[in-house]
């Protein structure tokens, strides 16, 4: 990657990127100095990294106690005196919450099987804020440990720490709120516009393309071709297409999506999970049966990743020389495995992953030549071959970064942050709004509704329940890019006219133009609301008069809408003596957990 610029800002800054990941986090950050090229460092010590063996990354894991009080986190959740403790005490093991807060849309049989369960009286949004305010806490203690004058660095600091959030290409606006509201309960940043602004998003694919690039990604791709980046993580995989793009700085590379970002949940987890059920239907009924859950989980941190040759047997160490069971391939404490079934906990992962690589493909509006493969799950070897297997026939080569696949989220959303390399980012539904209009009693569809219609403030007879899209499903869209529709508002009384809220849906069916929404009414969705105060329009309405003589106010205004980027932002518009007009609209979404 070109070197990057030194930091043009008057004043030190901070920025923490965390990746709060289904099975492990991890922290990078960048001290912003005057006039210094950037550095992205990782958070490399946390407590008790012995138990989990890596430098980048603790296990996504939090105890609780009765009373819902944290008492352990990351790695030292993995203790023995810990584990100890909690048997005796009643602790709360919490793990996996992050698919907790997965859209429901996204949800699936597999998705949604053996989540723990979070301590009565807490929410998932509870759980992200106290492991945000324990991976900040070893953030502030690793940069205080480790920087010269870093006492005075923090302090200079600790009121504008910038925080990039990343999450599965999957989450919506709805969850990019509820990660803002877990940031603000764990004290990362106050409840107020100011604190608001301090936290950015990037979704775990983009974060990786920035992790690839930082790698070497442009030695790879070939003019005018595309380049499919998969972050198999634990929980999800996250699925994205790019393509390189003239930059405006000659010295710079920059990317656009060719293709909708996909997530699926087939990450490392339900390799296990398939694990588990064939490690239960084997040993039923034998003195084992118990063990189960503790062979699985040695499985999950030794067998499956030393997977790599479907001919050879697997091994699964877990007792003594003791145990011993000939009938069930168990010796010596260890059991063992055909590779063909250690393949078939693989397969359904491998099969939607390479499923979507092609949708991906197919959809793309430029040729993929290349494949990028990183997270957690892209140290398997087998998953690696497979992936190899399937698309190198296609003259497409499959690569991964040499070491640290586990640092590319966290490092990614960091590099988000300082290069912002993707320049445009297509839309992955159909965003609109329901409204109504004239009714027509020649039109077929508006007379096979007449029981719908109604009067309305004008005096006009109307029918509802049509959609109208304002920014269509696969369209490529630069952070520029404004999406505008003109709203019409009627009303007898002004005062009604002082506020608008106004719900944005998002269409997830198949028709390319759809119109009625009660032929799919589970097809549509509620995406947000813009809520904006339009007083200042309002003041200059003047009353009109109904063919029946009755007066009434109409309100003319638009709604501006920001789709290019990570987080959808809104402005309202209106004419003023000829002259255009902005103001200030919010965004809200709904607290649904």
């Amino acid at each position: 990657m070109p070197e990057r610029k030194p930091y043009d800002g008057t004043e030190r800054k901070l920025v923490i990127a965390m990746d709060l990941g289904t099975t492990f986090s991890g922290v990078s950050y960048s001290i912003l100095d005057p006039g210094r090229v950037p550095e992205i460092k990782g958070v490399t010590r946390f407590p008790s990294q012995e138990h989990v063996g890596g430098d980048a990354k603790i296990p996504t894991i939090i105890y609780y106690d009765q009373d819902g009080n944290v008492k352990a986190a990351g790695a030292e959740a993995l203790k023995q005196n810990v584990v100890e403790d909690a048997e005796d005490d009643g602790w709360l093991r919490c793990s996996l919450f992050k698919l907790r807060l997965r859209p429901p849309s996204t949800t699936s049989d597999e998705s949604t099987q053996e989540i723990p369960s979070l301590p009565d009286g807490m929410d998932v949004v509870a759980v992200f804020a106290d492991f945000y305010a324990y991976l900040f806490e070893c953030t502030k203690t690793f940069i205080l440990d480790t920087h010269q004058n870093a006492a005075s660095i923090w302090k200079s600091v600790e009121d504008s720490i910038e925080f990039v959030l990343s999450h599965p290409n999957g989450w919506e606006g709805s969850q990019q709120s509820k990660m803002r509201e877990a940031a603000i309960d764990a004290g990362l940043i106050p409840n107020d516009d100011g604190g608001h602004s301090r936290v950015h998003f990037v979704t775990e694919g983009e974060a990786s393309l920035h992790f690839c690039v930082n790698q070497g990604l442009e030695h790879y791709i070939q003019d005018e071709d595309g380049v499919v980046i998969v972050d198999a993580g634990g929980g999800t995989v996250d699925i994205s297409a790019y393509s390189s793009v003239q930059s405006p700085n000659a010295d710079s590379y920059a990317f656009e999506e060719i293709s909708a970002p996909a997530c699926n949940f087939t990450g490392s987890i339900y390799v296990t999970a398939r694990a588990k059920v064939f490690l239960e239907e084997k040993l039923a009924g034998s003195r084992f049966a118990d063990e189960v859950s503790l062979i699985a989980e040695c499985f999950d941190t030794t067998t499956k990743l030393r997977f790599r040759d479907i001919e050879e047997a697997s091994y699964i160490k877990f007792g003594t020389m003791k145990d011993r069971d000939p009938k069930l391939d168990i010796r010596s404490g260890q059991l063992k495995l055909a590779g063909s079934d250690v393949a078939s906990f693989f397969e359904p992962s491998i099969a939607s992953m390479i499923r979507v690589i092609d949708n991906q493909r197919a959809k793309a509006t430029k040729p993929v030549s290349s494949v990028f493969l990183v997270g957690g799950f892209a140290a398997s070897d087998w998953l690696f071959s497979k992936l190899k297997e399937h698309l190198e026939p296609l003259e497409i080569q499959c690569s991964r970064p040499d070491s640290h696949v586990n640092k590319a989220v966290a490092d990614g959303a960091l590099s988000f942050y300082l290069d912002h390399v993707v320049a445009a980012r297509v839309s992955r539904y159909d965003y609109g709004i329901s409204v109504y209009m004239t009714y027509d009693p020649h039109d077929a569809d508006h007379y096979a509704r007449r029981d719908t219609t109604f009067v309305d403030a004008a005096g006009v007879l109307s029918i509802p329940g049509q959609f109208t899209i304002i920014l269509p499903k696969d369209t490529q869209v630069s952070e520029t890019t404004e999406f505008r529709h003109t709203f019409y508002r009627n009303s007898i009384h002004l005062a009604n006219l002082q506020y608008i809220a106004t719900v944005i849906r998002c269409y997830r069916g198949i028709k390319t133009e759809p119109l009625w929404m009660d032929e799919e009414p589970d097809a549509y969705s509620s995406f947000c609301t813009i809520e904006a105060d339009t007083s200042e329009v309002a003041k200059s309405l003047r009353l009109r008069r109904r063919p029946d003589g009755k007066s009434y106010f109409a309100l003319s205004f638009d709604i501006v809408l920001l789709f290019g980027r990570t987080e959808l932002r809104a402005q309202l518009s209106w004419k003023e003596n000829g002259e255009e007009k902005r103001g200030p609209a919010r965004v809200v979404y709904d607290r649904i957990l």
